[in-house]
């Protein structure tokens, strides 16, 4: 009896000391891994540098947190953000490589606010095959003959409702504006809807919705969050109750909102469709207000810019009226769009400059390897021999050569990718 009992408790101390000898093991390669982390400061335990990121991303400057660390540490740094390690970018070949194996090496990653609120089923946040999908569906429902008549047509139709209906007399926020027109044409396009009360109470939902999709996940009462998700239960539940129209109606009655479509081809489950347009709804109505506000606040501060783009709209007006011999004005084609170049040129300047998408987030799929050993932003005089940089402590963290003689920078599991705007 007493040797069982020892065999057992033998046992049990084999196992425990072989788990401890794991464990110690991983955090001996965790530290490791850590050192060849770009420089960048590890802030808080746990929370790491997340509150300094809300706040930057809650404020009138988002890029300010990025902005600031680029300074001390240079365009590619580490950080701790969500409870984990990440490396971020503002190097635009860094950004490239990332860009080029997208689906290889990264894939899509965000915070758990934004997962939940725009839901799995989305072009966002899917992935592999069932993004590929979504994203087909998307492109096929914006294929350039619906682009050339219906939604031509209605971005014009839009835009006169919206501004006639200004007070006059009144200070107008740009901003909000913006996002009136955006949301107007979104859930126009998207759920078919065009009264004025139906887009009201939409941009109010979609409002409280997106200021939810970057903030920290408590899902309580007075929680940015927590209004957010309720924002996105009332949606959910428009999107359903159209559905549920759409398909009370008959083929010609749907009209020619991107919903009502999907139910008429059956391209997607129930359960996925609300997750499909909600993701629409934030991708379309976000980027299109502010390229509309960029690009006025643009050319507010380029007067040449300004002038030649009047010049060029007056000239086509002109040769439209002359057309029309007094009668009244049809609506824009596609020809007359075409036809104005640097009109053209000032949108594809807007998006450049305006940086409408300030971050990407990109999760390593496994520990990747990346040479910057002649980064002047790492190394201060890149292409000089200097033994004695070694002896700043500084690039002590970066000293670890793989067999091709180059630094090597770790990327750990989650990966943040910055593209700096305005």
């Amino acid at each position: 009896m007493d040797s069982i009992v020892w065999t057992i408790t033998t046992a049990f101390l084999v196992l425990f000391l072989a788990k401890f000898v794991q464990n110690r093991r991983k955090e001996s390669e965790k530290r490791s891994n850590i050192k060849l982390l770009p420089p960048g400061r590890r802030g808080w335990p746990i929370i790491g540098d997340s509150l300094n990121w809300y706040n930057a991303v809650a404020s009138s400057h988002p890029p300010a947190f990025v902005e600031q660390q680029v300074q001390r540490y240079g365009k590619i740094f580490s950080c701790s953000l969500f409870g984990k390690w990440a490396v971020v970018s503002a190097d635009p070949t860094f950004n490239r490589f990332v860009m080029q194996n997208e689906g290889k090496l990264f894939k899509s990653s965000y915070p758990k606010s934004f997962r939940e609120l725009v839901g799995i089923n989305g072009v966002i946040t899917a992935q592999g095959d069932q993004q590929r999908k979504l994203h087909s569906i998307a492109s096929n429902m914006m294929r350039l003959d619906k682009l050339k008549f219906h939604f031509l047509k209605d971005i014009q139709v839009v835009m006169i409702r919206t501004i006639k209906n200004f007070p006059n007399n009144h200070v107008l926020l740009l901003q909000d504006a913006c996002r009136k027109v955006a949301i107007n044409l979104m859930v126009n396009q998207l759920m078919g809807a065009s009264s004025e009360s139906e887009v009201n109470e939409m941009a109010q939902l979609f409002s409280d919705f997106a200021d939810g999709c970057l903030s920290v996940p408590i899902n309580l009462p007075g929680f940015t969050f927590h209004t957010a998700m309720k924002a996105r239960t009332n949606i959910v539940s428009k999107i359903n109750k159209t559905i549920e129209m759409c398909r009370s109606k008959e083929k010609e009655e749907v009209g020619n909102g991107l919903l009502g479509r999907l139910v008429e081809e059956g391209s997607l489950p129930d359960d996925n469709v609300a997750d499909f347009i909600i993701n629409l709804l934030f991708a379309g109505n976000e980027t299109t207000a502010k390229t509309m506000l960029f690009a006025v606040y643009f050319l507010t501060h380029s007067p040449n810019a300004m002038a030649q783009l009047l010049e060029e709209q007056e000239k086509l007006r002109s040769q439209r009226s002359s057309s029309f011999h007094g009668e009244e004005e049809e609506m824009l084609t596609w020809q007359d769009y075409k036809s104005m170049p640097f009109t053209q040129c000032v949108i594809d300047e807007t998006l450049r400059l305006g940086g409408i998408a300030i971050w990407l987030m990109r999760e390593a799929k496994e520990d990747i390897p990346y040479q910057v050993h002649l980064d002047e932003n790492l190394y201060e005089e890149a292409l000089t021999f200097n033994p004695w940089r070694w002896m700043d402590p500084q690039n002590q963290l970066l000293s670890s050569i793989d067999d091709a003689g180059g630094t090597v920078l770790y990327l750990p599991s989650f990966f943040f990718v910055a593209n700096l705007g305005v």
